[in-house]
């Protein structure tokens, strides 16, 4: 049987293929429909919809290529449904990783599968 921390690891390692793909409705699934999301800016995007139109957005950009998360920690709660995710975020634009920081997620497993319920990124560079 998969961990937790070993399928939530999985299912990160897919949102960044799908974000290199450019793939915005494909990321619905790893979405909780009320999550909230604290960009590299500080702007708030509330809502799976509204994050898949900011994806959107970005994938419009002929200039954007990814974003890309490595996992350095998932941590559990005692029940075993809610996980702290953390690790560094890359953005890489006209092929130059030109934007970086720190990341941290909440994972919210919900009817056998793990969703991102809230994220929070910290741009350094």
């Amino acid at each position: 049987m998969t961990s937790p921390q070993d399928a939530i690891a999985a299912r990160r390692k897919l949102t960044n293929k799908l974000i290199a793909g450019k793939d915005a409705r494909r990321l619905a699934p790893f979405l909780a429909p009320d999550i909230k999301v604290i960009v590299g800016d500080g702007s708030l995007i509330l809502g799976a919809r509204d994050v898949l139109e900011a994806f959107a957005s970005q994938f419009a950009d002929p200039a954007f290529v990814a974003y890309v998360r490595a996992t350095e920690r998932i941590e559990l709660d005692s029940a075993g449904d809610r996980a702290a995710e953390s690790g560094t975020w890359v953005g890489t634009t006209r092929g130059a990783a030109d934007t970086r920081g720190t990341y941290l997620a909440t994972w919210r497993k919900v009817t056998g599968q793990w969703v991102i319920e809230n994220e929070l990124f910290v741009t350094l560079s």
